[in-house]
């Protein structure tokens, strides 16, 4: 039901061969905002580690 330009598959490769990430790094390593990152890992349904609003990092635990 995705568009087949959608970024969702690369970030689940990317955050399994990772054991914590940022907005940051996922959006450098797709090549999208911030923004946009931080509304795939919610989509994904990832784990926040870092209890902040600010400065969130998530894993797979």
């Amino acid at each position: 039901g995705r568009r087949s330009t959608s970024r969702l598959p690369a970030l689940v490769d990317y955050v399994m061969s990772r054991p914590i990430v940022s907005a940051g790094m996922i959006a450098d390593e797709l090549g999208i905002t911030p923004r946009a990152a931080q509304d795939l890992v919610s989509e994904l349904g990832l784990r926040e580690t870092t209890g902040r609003g600010r400065y969130r990092a998530w894993g797979v635990l």
